[in-house]
C-alpha cells in the first residue's frame, strides 16, 4: 500500500540504524508509522510503501517497507519543512517570511539562486549561500535513498553508504557500482552486478572482475577459510561473472601488485588471500617464532623442588604427563597443552599459577568468550578475562567488514599468559593478541583440537599443533576420578569413533600414573577395584519427532528432580544440532518459553518481529555490540562497554515508558537495550551446539534430529557432549547417532599458518 503525507512529530529515532516511530499526517488524519527512515526530520514530506499492522499494545500502525522523500507540495507543508530546524538559521518566523516572499518558487531559490534569500531581513549574503548549500546536501541525501532503493538496497544500508561515500555517493556508485562491495554492506552480489550491467558496465570491465574476485574471497572466509587455491578461485569467478580465465588472471596480477590480495606460492600450488588475511597469518607466524626463540627470562629455578612442594601443598598426585606439561611451560616461552575432558588440563593450569605466584610472577588468564572466562575463574580461583576485555578492544569492525590488521591493542602486562579454549580463537583475534604480548612473556595455549573450530576464519590451534614448531603436550589419559563419569568416557569414545557406553555396559581400567589410558577402554568388561560409574549420562532413542519433543519438554519441566535440585534457568541448557525444524532452536524456543515462562499478567512483554520477549526470558546476544554500556555490582562496582556474540543472560525488566529492556548476563553484567536493539538478541532456552562453544552447563540436553548432513558430524556431537558438567541427556535415534560418529568430516579449512610456521 502506498500513502503520501508529512511527518508531524518524530516520537523515537535510533541514532545508529535510523529505526523511527513517528506521527504522519495524511489528509485529515494522523497515523503512526514505524520503520527505517534515515535522513528524515519533522516536517518532511514522504511517499511511503508498506502495510497496516496491529500492535498488541499500541494499536494500528503503518509498517514501512520503502519510502521516498518528496518536496512539499503546498505552501503550508513547505513552511513546516523549512521550520523543522535542519537548516541552520531558519526557524518558524523566517520560514514563514521565505514562503510568503517566494511562494511556489521557494525550492528553486534554494537550489539555484540562494543569494536571493538575503532579501529576507535577518539573512546575510553569507548565510543565504550557506542555507542553499545545506538544502542541496539534504536533497542529495534524499536521492541516495531512492537511488539505492531501485537496486534492493534498503534505507538502513543507504545510511551506511552515505557515511562512507558522502554526498557524492550517487556519482561514485554510477561510475563504479562495485564500490558497494568495498562498503561490505552484505548486498547480494548478483543484484549488485545486475545493477552495474544495467548502468552500462561491460562484462570484462576491470572493476567488475576485481570486485568479483574480492567478493569470492570474502565468501570463502564465511566458511572459515583464509585462502583459496588460485585455480579454484578462477573457476568460481568464471561461473560468477561469465568472463574468461585470461581476464581474471590479469586482474589477479593487478590486485596482487596493489596489495589488495596476496598470491602465496607453496611448492607447485598458488593460494590466493585477501591481503589482510595473509598479513594476519604472517604476523602470527613471525610473533610466535620471535616469542619462542627469545631468551627464557621467566624460567623458575629449581623447578622440580617447586613442583613437589605444590603437589604436596595442594594434596594432589600429578601424573607424569601432567608434570611433563608443567615442566614444558617452564622450559619454553611458547607451549600448547591439548587434551579432551578429564585429562587434567585444569590441574595443570592451577599448578602453573601456584608455582609462578610463589616467585611473584604475574599470571594472566584469558579466554575467547565471557562464559569460558567465567568457567576458568571458577575452576582456578583466579580472575580470567575475555580476550576483548584483556586487549581493551573497542569497535574493531563493522558487521560484514574485514577486521583491521592495524588495530592498536593494549599491551598485556604479564610474565605468563594462559589462553583457554584456543580452538575458538580465529586468525584476527590471534593477530591482535600476539601484537599485545611483550617479548619475554610466556604464552600457554590450552585447548581441545577435536572440538568445533572457531566461528571466524582460520584454524589456529590445529595449525600450530600440526606445524610442530613449538612445544606441544598431548594429554591422552583420563584420570581415575574423571573416569567415573560416563559423560567423559562417552566423549572420548565418540571422539575415537566408537558408540556410547549403554547403562548396563562397563569398562576395564588400566591405571597408569594414576590415570586411565583411554586407548584400552572397552565395552562390557567388569570394572576392577569396584570403581562405581556415575549415572550422569542418558541416551533416549526416539524416532518420532513429536515424542522426542515431549521428552525434551518433560526433561526441562521437573522430570530431573530425582537426579538433583536442577532449576531450568540456573542449571539446564538445551542444545540442538540445527536451527530449523520442530527440533531446531527456533521452534524449541517458542515451545519452551510457553512451557517454562508463559504469559502472565505479572510479566511485561515486548514483541520484536515474530518474537515475543517476556520478563524472565532466557536470551542470547547474537552479534558483537562494542558500544552498549553495562555495569556490574559484586564486591565492588565496575562498568564498561561491549556485549559480545554468544553471551547468555535473562531479561530482568521491560520498561515501556523508557522503551528499554534490562538484561542480566551470566557474568553478572547488567545492560539496558532499547527496543530498536532487540534484533541483537534472541531466545536461548535452546541454542545451537555451535553457539555453546566455550560454555559449560550443569545439565545439558542434546537434541540431534534429522537435518542437513553437513551439520551431523562427529566433532559437533563431541563438542555438545563436553558442554555438560553433571548430567547429560541425548535425545536422538540410533541411525543419526551412528551417522554422526562415523562422519569424521571436519570440513578442512584452507589456511596457510601451518605452512608458514614450517617454512620459517
Amino acid at each position: 500500500m502506498e500513502i503520501q503525507g508529512q511527518i508531524s512529530e518524530i516520537i523515537y529515532q535510533n541514532e545508529i540504524n535510523s529505526y523511527t516511530i513517528a506521527l504522519f499526517e495524511i489528509e485529515e488524519e494522523s497515523i503512526t508509522i514505524v520503520g527505517y527512515l534515515p535522513f528524515v526530520n519533522n516536517g518532511d514530506s514522504l511517499k511511503i510503501v508498506g502495510k497496516y499492522v496491529t500492535h498488541q499494545e499500541y494499536g494500528e500502525q503503518f509498517k514501512i517497507d520503502t519510502f521516498e522523500k518528496i518536496m512539499p507540495e503546498t505552501s503550508e507543508a513547505l513552511e513546516k519543512y523549512l521550520a523543522n530546524g535542519t537548516i541552520k538559521g531558519i526557524g518558524p518566523s523566517i520560514a514563514k517570511k521565505i514562503v510568503q516572499t517566494f511562494g511556489e518558487d521557494t525550492i528553486n531559490v534554494f537550489r539555484y539562486d540562494p543569494h536571493k534569500l538575503a532579501q529576507i531581513r535577518g539573512i546575510s549574503k553569507e548565510k543565504a549561500v550557506e542555507m542553499g548549500e545545506i538544502f542541496i546536501e539534504n536533497w542529495e541525501l534524499w536521492q541516495i535513498v531512492s537511488f539505492l532503493e531501485r537496486f534492493g538496497i534498503g534505507p538502513a544500508n543507504a545510511k551506511k553508504v552515505y557515511k562512507l561515500l558522502g554526498v557524492n555517493a550517487i556519482d561514485e556508485i554510477e561510475s563504479n557500482p562495485y564500490v558497494l562491495i568495498e562498503c561490505f554492506i552484505n548486498v547480494d552480489f548478483k543484484k549488485l552486478d545486475k545493477m552495474a550491467l544495467d548502468l552500462g558496465v561491460s562484462y570484462d570491465n576491470s572493476k567488475r572482475i576485481k570486485s568479483g574476485i574480492k567478493y569470492s574471497l570474502m565468501t570463502i572466509s564465511y566458511n572459515g577459510h583464509t585462502c583459496c587455491l588460485k585455480q579454484n578461485l578462477i573457476s568460481y569467478v568464471e561461473n560468477l561473472l561469465g568472463v574468461n580465465e585470461d581476464d581474471i588472471d590479469t586482474q589477479l596480477i593487478d590486485l596482487n601488485i596493489k596489495e589488495e590480495i596476496y598470491i602465496e606460492k607453496r611448492d607447485e600450488e598458488e593460494w590466493v588471500y585477501l591481503y589482510p588475511f595473509y598479513i594476519a597469518e604472517l604476523n602470527i607466524t613471525q610473533k610466535i617464532i620471535l616469542l619462542d626463540s627469545a631468551k627464557n627470562i621467566k624460567k623458575v629455578p629449581k623447578f622440580d623442588n617447586e613442583l613437589n612442594f605444590v603437589e604436596k601443598n595442594s594434596n594432589i598426585h600429578l601424573s607424569e604427563k601432567q608434570k611433563e606439561a608443567i615442566k614444558a611451560v617452564n622450559d619454553n616461552n611458547v607451549c600448547v597443552i591439548s587434551g579432551g575432558p578429564g585429562t587434567g588440563k585444569t590441574t595443570i593450569i592451577k599448578s602453573i599459577i601456584e608455582i609462578y605466584k610463589m616467585h611473584n610472577k604475574k599470571v594472566v588468564l584469558c579466554a575467547p568468550t565471557g562464559r569460558a572466562a567465567k568457567r576458568m575463574t571458577e575452576t582456578t580461583g583466579e580472575e580470567s578475562k575475555t580476550l576483548h576485555r584483556l586487549l581493551e578492544i573497542g569497535k574493531i569492525e563493522e558487521e560484514g567488514k574485514i577486521a583491521s590488521i592495524d588495530y592498536d591493542v593494549a599491551p598485556i602486562d604479564a610474565d605468563l599468559i594462559v589462553i583457554d579454549e584456543m580452538s575458538m580463537v580465529d586468525v584476527f583475534l590471534m593477530n591482535y593478541l600476539l601484537k599485545a604480548v611483550y617479548q619475554g612473556t610466556k604464552l600457554i595455549m590450552v585447548g581441545d583440537v577435536d572440538q568445533l573450530p572457531s566461528v571466524g576464519p582460520g584454524s589456529i590451534l590445529k595449525d600450530i599443533i600440526n606445524s610442530e614448531k613449538v612445544t606441544i603436550v598431548h594429554l591422552n589419559k583420563i584420570f581415575r576420578q574423571a573416569a567415573k563419569s560416563k559423560i567423559i568416557l562417552n566423549a572420548h569414545r565418540v571422539n575415537n569413533g566408537e558408540l556410547f557406553i549403554n547403562n548396563k555396559d562397563f569398562i576395564e581400567e588400566d591405571l597408569i600414573d594414576g590415570s586411565i589410558n583411554i586407548d584400552i577402554i572397552e565395552n562390557k568388561k567388569k570394572v576392577k577395584n569396584n570403581i562405581e560409574l556415575k549415572e550422569d549420562f542418558f541416551y533416549i532413542n526416539e524416532n518420532i519427532q513429536d515424542r522426542a519433543l515431549d521428552q525434551i519438554v518433560s526433561l526441562c519441566t521437573g522430570r530431573l528432580a530425582n537426579y538433583g535440585n536442577y532449576d531450568f534457568f540456573n542449571n539446564i541448557q538445551v542444545l540442538s544440532a540445527t536451527k530449523k525444524g520442530i527440533l531446531g532452536t527456533r521452534e524449541l524456543n517458542k515451545i519452551l518459553q510457553q512451557e517454562i515462562n508463559p504469559t502472565s499478567i505479572e510479566k511485561r512483554e515486548r514483541k520484536s518481529g515474530e518474537i515475543i520477549f517476556r520478563e524472565g526470558d532466557r536470551v542470547m546476544q547474537i552479534k558483537n555490540n562494542y558500544d552498549i554500556f553495562w555495569e556490574r555490582k559484586n564486591n565492588e562496582y565496575e562498568n564498561g562497554n561491549g556485549v559480545f556474540n554468544g553471551e547468555l543472560g535473562n531479561i530482568l525488566k521491560i520498561n515501556e515508558s523508557e522503551k528499554q529492556i534490562k538484561i542480566k548476563f551470566d557474568d553478572e553484567k547488567v545492560a539496558w537495550y532499547t527496543f530498536s536493539d532487540l534484533d541483537q538478541i534472541e531466545h536461548a532456552y535452546a541454542i545451537t551446539i555451535h553457539k555453546s562453544q566455550g560454555s559449560e552447563f550443569d545439565v545439558v540436553i542434546i537434541v540431534a534430529p534429522q537435518t542437513s548432513p553437513i551439520l551431523l558430524t562427529r566433532n559437533l556431537l563431541y563438542t555438545g557432549i563436553t558442554r555438560a558438567k553433571k548430567l547429560l541427556i541425548i535425545v536422538s535415534n540410533d541411525k543419526i547417532i551412528k551417522y554422526m560418529i562415523q562422519n569424521e568430516d571436519h570440513k578442512k579449512r584452507n589456511t596457510g599458518l601451518e605452512y608458514k610456521l614450517k617454512e620459517i
